[in-house]
């Protein structure tokens, strides 16, 4: 763990100068790298820091595509074909101790929300009014990678263990060697965060590619979902839907939805240039080919049985297409720049928390006709079928063809209870990981367990 302080600290400083910040908007001692806590010295110090959190979610190795492709490759959604060598590792739960993967990106993002959270207002120049807020996104963001990391790291879905991962609240603490909080531990803290944050965050600063206060309410409710509590959940939910400010993309603009940004359905997305992961490194070259013949990266295909999930009719369908002569299924409709990978990315939508609200409803209630009525508020604007009942498998089946390489899927089959079976490079079944298992959790990292005595590495690395 003294890696991630020695790496996060530096990090919080280089953050500050990325370019979508711009130090324009800071003083000259922190574009010159001095000691940040003494170079903050007003409300605009902290928007910067703020700008620079959300640019460091849109890296490659975080949400940009590594947090997104790899709950989809090891899944029953897609898989890796090795065609450039990427995610064929994680596809086929081939991952180690060396492996990398968002760690020390989502730590980086934790230091410097940090910052900005245990910023003294009192001492800045500035709007008060907008500093508190800037602190409550901050706090949301913080929620949001530490939830990333127990779902990646923590010990929910093996055979046994109940760790999580350290919950960091300090830029520059004491505690260089924390040890890892249990899993109930990580759970209450994200969740008294996003409380805090919603309660601090006012809707007059709202932007849907800055997280806002009906975005952390959101993400409460995806948690929620993630862990089961489902009474949480339902009243989460509830909140963001009654709050008439998102509106279910209707079957005409689903697909073009994608191509464009801000749209009414999103809640929280990340925004996106011709600048940021350009061409190769965003999502839309690892999903698909340039052209219909093979070049590039495209080594995330689609399994081939997943087209049939959807009926004719249903919009969803398009988002589906084939490459190489007609022999690959692929995602073609979710980011769709292949060129520029300058489409925002959306990483909350009302779709999914009308589907967290339906599934809470049903989970407290088995007959309640609310339910039912969330649920087909999806399917009615798809051109789909609608449900005569409410099931889990109708509601896991929906939120497979809504959310579809979106990276959810292998979140819902883990807290579902699914085994996996493990696709290799030209579709085959290599195994099956019967649930639960010990590579549903990513180790971590060799160099963290090497830094930190008392960090404690997954069963089974």
């Amino acid at each position: 763990m003294k890696k991630i302080f020695k790496y996060t600290f530096i990090a919080g400083l280089s953050a500050l100068m990325f370019n979508s910040c711009g130090t324009e908007d800071l003083e000259p001692t922190l574009a010159q790298s001095k000691a940040v806590e003494t170079s903050i010295n007003n409300v605009g110090n902290l928007y910067s820091i703020v700008k620079g959190m959300h640019s460091q979610l849109t890296a490659s190795g975080y949400y940009g595509q590594a947090m997104i492709i790899t709950n989809e490759v090891r899944s029953d959604n897609c898989f890796s074909n090795g065609n450039s060598g990427r995610y064929s590792t994680q596809a086929e739960y081939e991952y180690n101790e060396n492996t990398g993967y968002i760690w020390n990106d989502a730590y980086a993002v934790i230091a410097n929300a940090n910052i900005v959270i245990n910023a003294d207002l009192n001492t800045l120049d500035g709007d008060m009014d907008f500093g508190k807020h800037l602190q409550g996104e901050a706090i949301a963001i913080r929620a949001l990678a530490h939830y990333d990391l127990l779902r990646s790291f923590g010990q929910q879905h093996a055979p046994s263990g109940n760790l999580g991962v350290p919950y960091v609240t300090t830029f520059k603490g004491d505690d260089l060697f924390p040890s890892r909080m249990t899993i109930d531990e990580v759970k209450n803290a994200i969740y008294n965060d996003l409380e805090t944050a919603y309660s601090m965050m006012d809707e007059a600063y709202d932007s849907k590619i800055f997280i806002s206060k009906m975005a952390a309410k959101a993400l409460e409710s995806r948690v929620a979902i993630y862990f089961g509590d489902w009474t949480r959940a339902r009243d989460a939910a509830k909140m963001v839907i009654d709050s008439n400010k998102y509106t279910i993309a209707p079957a005409g603009s689903f697909v073009s939805n994608w191509a464009s940004k801000e749209a009414a359905n999103s809640i929280f997305e990340l925004q996106y240039t011709t600048s940021d992961n350009a061409g190769i490194g965003g999502l839309a070259y690892i999903y698909r080919f340039p052209g219909d013949s093979p070049a590039g990266y495209g080594d995330v295909e689609v399994e081939s049985s997943v087209i049939n999930l959807f009926e004719s009719a249903d919009v969803r369908r398009d988002i589906l297409g084939y490459q190489d002569g007609g022999t690959r299924l692929r995602n073609m409709g979710k980011y769709p720049d292949t060129v520029n990978n300058a489409d925002n990315v959306p990483l909350i939508r009302i779709e999914e928390i009308v589907l967290n609200y339906a599934e809470a409803l049903y989970e407290i209630d088995n007959a309640s006709a609310e339910a039912l009525i969330q649920l087909n508020s999806i399917p009615s604007n798809r051109g789909a079928s609608l449900y005569t009942s409410v099931t889990k498998d109708n509601i896991m089946t929906e939120r497979r063809k809504e959310l579809m390489f979106e990276g959810f899927r292998f979140d819902d089959m883990m807290r579902t209870g699914q085994s996996v079976d493990v696709l290799g490079s030209i579709q085959q079944v290599i195994r099956t990981l019967s649930y639960p298992n010990n590579l549903f959790a990513y180790p971590i990292p060799k160099a963290e367990t090497d830094a930190n005595s008392n960090m404690v590495q997954n069963d089974g690395y």
